[in-house]
């Protein structure tokens, strides 16, 4: 694997310019090849690190040696992680222009480099740090729960780090950046997973590699989705157009594109063919050889994949200063100005968001493939509970890539619309659907130690986080106060600017919506869960709160984000106090919809209750010879007998 990285990588580079001197200022042989050479080695780094995390996360038995073996192959991992990043962002900066000089003069200039957010040093620092914590928690740490958060830590590591590996029109920046950090994680997934796989071979007897060689195939499937479409969303962004894949960058993408090609082939053949065998006690050499060609693609694709990062694309980058007359909307938002929202635009206006498609055509696949096992061994599923979770999926997906996603940046109403679709419609349907419910009469038990979905799942139901959170109390009052802290704080203008932002509140008002609704009228068990005339007090106290922030939007004369909102240049549509009016009549009236289908839920499943309750009743006087009635009327004769001997009182 390392050979054929470090041979695609200088072939790719010496191909397609990447390392070529520059027109202006030129860093020298050194830092040209140095450069992408030390990313080179930060990529597999990370994905030994990753990859072993994950693998003793949801594949390996922390009873077992091997878990323990997968930690150490992490923290080698990250502290190859560490050295890499900080010579890379030596080399980073020597690429501007800097030679390396002991002259005070420099250390403060490099200082600036790596703690300017504006600046690609910081990147460079954030990864060193994120290394050099994980070496030492790897090394110190061993609980499981622990890994979890360390693996999430590494994941969102990288985030810095894809937000200057972008090169392409500016227009299509956060794109760019949710691709290739999808694109990070999960081939550090495949890639590691399959390296730590060889390494623990040696203490994984016959009757381990076998299961855990499943659980790492079936974290390779989903990796290989993840990577062939977070791979196809960059090049087209970076290519565009079929002419421009005979330019050099085209022709990289098309090798790395065949290797990926190879490496699909491959994992269907492991799947279908060669575990199988091992499970029979054959194949193993056949297995093993399989593996290590596997590698070599892998190393091929990473080494090209280093390389098209120096490499120039056919399509040069475009900014605000390229433009003679920039927008004002231009100027803010790095976009053009999108054409007045009419009612066709509502259903053909798209700006994909590949981290939330993929979260709701998983969700669709994961929750159908469950209703079909369950039917697959007898079991019945109700049918319209996988209408709702289809439904609410959907809606989500077109909330989070349709037209809201094309003009919230521009529009206050669209925002806000996002907002309540988020916070109040989707999570009625998903609750209704009791996935959790689902998920744990279909997904296999493990009995090995391990945790695997089903086990993680129950953890996270029944841990006293978890228990908190769904507390009917917590939920509504994060419900109605998330509502309130978000629009008067700075979270608004860093949800509204910084993509990190907006990824960041479309998972907060989703999960703050799940845990209220689930609270009022979910299938799945929660703690806690208040009466029906508690449900519904606490729904319309909620509610209320939302009403009085729609009213002062709705009556409001100051606007919220004024140098954006009002600052944007747009010709057409309403005002933008106007629009700031729409979203308070939104954040009224749609609020209400959703509410008042809340409280006909509640009402319902209190009317069910009663009537249960009521044929309980029935079926034990049945029994027993409606026994509790004749003690009552035996208690009723005893008094009358006693208020005849004691006389009027």
């Amino acid at each position: 694997m390392l050979t054929a990285s470090f041979v695609a990588l200088l072939a790719s580079l010496a191909y397609g310019g990447g390392a070529a001197a520059p027109d202006l200022i030129d860093p020298g042989e050194v830092v040209r090849w140095g450069l992408p050479i030390t990313k080179l080695v930060v990529n597999l780094a990370v994905g030994v690190t990753i990859g072993a995390l994950v693998m003793a996360c949801f594949a390996l038995s922390p009873k077992e040696r091997e878990y323990s073996r997968a930690l150490d192959v992490a923290a080698a991992g990250a502290a190859l992680w560490t050295v890499s990043s900080a010579i890379s962002a030596f080399f980073a900066f020597a690429s501007l222009g800097q030679p390396f000089s002991w002259d005070p003069r420099y250390g403060d200039a490099f200082g600036s480099f790596i703690t300017n957010p504006g600046l690609p040093g910081q990147a460079w620092l954030v990864m060193a740090l994120a290394g050099a914590i994980l070496t030492i928690a790897c090394f110190a740490v061993r609980n499981q729960v622990v890994m979890v958060f360390l693996a999430g830590g590494a994941a969102l590591a990288l985030l810095r780090l894809s937000e200057e590996g972008h090169t392409g029109d500016a227009a299509n920046h956060d794109q760019a950046v949710t691709a290739i950090w999808l694109h990070m994680i999960f081939a550090g997934v495949w890639l590691g997973g399959l390296l730590t796989l060889m390494i623990l071979r040696p203490v994984l007897d016959r009757g381990r590699l076998l299961p855990v060689l499943t659980r790492y195939s079936s974290l390779a499937l989903v990796s290989f989705i993840v990577v062939a479409a977070s791979g196809y969303l960059s090049a087209l962004i970076r290519v565009e157009a079929l002419p421009n894949l005979l330019s050099p960058y085209g022709v990289l993408v098309i090798l790395k594109v065949a290797a990926l090609i190879a490496l699909g082939v491959f994992g269907a053949f492991q799947r279908r063919a060669l575990i199988g065998r091992i499970g029979r006690g054959g194949g193993s050499p056949v297995f093993w050889t399989m593996v290590g060609v596997e590698l070599a693609f892998m190393g091929i694709a990473s080494g090209v994949a280093a390389a098209l990062a120096r490499t120039a694309t056919p399509i040069p980058e475009t900014g605000t200063s390229d433009l003679s007359a920039p927008s004002p909307a231009r100027l803010l938002t790095d976009k053009p100005l999108p054409p007045e929202l009419t009612l066709e635009r509502w259903f053909t206006s798209w700006n994909v968001d590949l981290l939330w498609l993929l979260v709701g055509l998983f969700g669709i696949f994961f929750y159908l493939a469950g209703v079909v096992r369950l039917r697959r061994r007898g079991d019945t599923w109700p049918w319209h509970r996988a209408v709702l979770w289809t439904i609410g999926m959907l809606l989500f997906i077109w909330t989070t890539n349709g037209a809201l996603n094309v003009y919230e940046q521009f529009l206050f109403s669209a925002h806000m619309m996002a907002h309540m679709l988020l916070s109040m419609a989707i999570p009625v349907f998903l609750v209704l659907s009791a996935p959790v419910t689902l998920a744990l009469r279909t997904i296999e038990r493990r009995t090995d130690g391990s945790r695997g979905p089903r086990e993680w799942i129950l953890f996270g139901v029944h841990n006293p986080v978890a228990t908190f959170l769904t507390n009917p109390w917590v939920a509504a009052g994060i419900f109605a106060a998330s509502l309130w802290v978000f629009y008067y704080s700075p979270l608004f203008r860093w949800a509204t600017e910084q993509h990190v932002g907006h990824m960041w509140m479309v998972a907060h008002f989703l999960i703050v919506g799940y845990l209220f609704v689930q609270a009022l009228v979910g299938i799945d068990p929660v703690a806690g869960r208040p009466s029906y005339p508690l449900r519904l007090l606490l729904l319309l106290a909620t509610m209320a709160m939302h009403a009085f922030f729609g009213l002062g939007l709705l009556e409001g004369s100051g606007l919220l984000m004024a140098d954006w909102y009002g600052a944007m240049g747009r010709e057409w549509g309403d005002s933008p106090l106007e629009d700031q009016q729409n979203a308070g009549g939104i954040a009224w009236s749609v609020g209400e919809i959703p509410t008042v289908s809340l409280a006909i839920i509640v009402a319902i499943l209190w009317s069910r209750s009663d009537e249960r309750e009521q044929k309980r009743s029935d079926r034990r006087a049945d029994r027993d010879g409606d026994a509790e009635l004749g003690a009552y009327n035996e208690m009723l004769a005893r008094r009358g007998v006693r208020d005849e001997v004691d006389g009027p009182r």
